[in-house]
C-alpha cells in the first residue's frame, strides 16, 4: 500500500487507511535525466578503454570503469535510501558526483596526454555535440555514433556528459539539500508524523462528537413531537 501525500502537510505521506507515514516521496531514479546520462557514461566508457587502452598494466582502465559505474550506482541506491533517510542520500549523491569529476578528469588527461582538442567555447563540433548530449539519454542512441567515433570524439562526448550529470546533479543536491533544512531528517519526519496522527485523530473525535451531539438533538426533537401527538 503506498502512502500519498497529505494535502494540508505535503512532506507528510498518508496510508489508505489515514495512517500518517514517515517515509519521503519515493524517487524513480530511472527517470532521472541525469541518472539515464550516468548510465550512457557508464556504457560509453568501457567501449572507450576497450578499445583505446591496454588491456593489461594500466590501471587507469579500472579507475575509469570504477568512476563511471560508481556515479551510476551511488545515484540509484542514493535515491532508494533517500525515502528513509536524506542525510544517506545526500552522502550517496555527493560520492557519485565525486566520482563523476574523477571520470570527467580521467577523459581530460587522456586528450592531454595524446595531444587532442578539449572542445568548447565557439566550436562547431562541440556545438552539434552538446545539443545532441542534451537531446538523448537513451544509450541505443549513441551506440550506432560510438561505432565510426575516434578517440577523440568520445572522449570529448564523454566529457560533454559528465559536465551535463555534474550540473544537473548539483541543482539536485541543492534542491535536496533546502528540503532537509523544511523537513528535516527521519527523527523529524517521525515526530512529525506522530503530531500529524494525533492531530488527524482529534479532528475525528471532534468530528464524531459533533455528530453525537446533533444525533441527540434530533432524537430530543423527535421525542418531543411523538409526545405532543401522543
Amino acid at each position: 500500500m503506498t502512502p500519498t501525500p497529505d494535502e494540508k502537510h505535503p512532506h507528510i505521506q498518508h496510508y489508505a487507511d489515514g495512517t500518517a507515514s514517515v517515509m519521503r516521496k519515493v524517487v524513480v531514479y530511472t527517470e532521472l535525466r541525469f541518472y539515464k546520462r550516468s548510465d550512457v557514461l557508464y556504457q560509453l566508457t568501457q567501449v572507450f578503454c576497450q578499445r583505446y587502452l591496454p588491456r593489461y598494466g594500466d590501471r587507469t582502465v579500472d579507475q575509469m570503469v570504477q568512476a563511471a559505474r560508481s556515479t551510476k550506482q551511488n545515484i540509484a541506491e542514493g535515491s532508494t535510501d533517500g525515502q528513509t533517510s536524506t542525510e544517506t542520500e545526500l552522502k550517496l549523491l555527493g560520492i557519485a558526483r565525486g566520482s563523476n569529476q574523477e571520470l570527467l578528469e580521467d577523459y581530460q588527461d587522456y586528450l592531454k596526454r595524446k595531444g587532442m582538442t578539449e572542445w568548447f567555447g565557439k566550436n562547431d563540433r562541440f556545438d552539434r555535440l552538446h545539443r545532441f548530449c542534451q537531446e538523448h539519454t537513451r544509450w541505443d542512441d549513441y551506440r550506432p555514433l560510438t561505432e565510426r567515433m575516434n578517440d577523440e570524439e568520445l572522449a570529448n562526448m564523454a566529457i560533454c556528459l559528465c559536465h551535463q550529470v555534474d550540473k544537473a546533479m548539483t541543482k539536485y543536491i541543492e534542491r535536496k539539500d533546502r528540503e532537509f533544512t523544511t523537513e528535516g531528517g527521519i527523527r523529524e519526519r517521525m515526530t512529525a508524523a506522530r503530531l500529524n496522527q494525533r492531530e488527524t485523530q482529534r479532528q475525528t473525535i471532534e468530528r464524531q462528537a459533533a455528530e453525537i451531539a446533533a444525533l441527540r438533538k434530533e432524537i430530543a426533537r423527535l421525542r418531543a413531537l411523538l409526545a405532543e401527538r401522543g
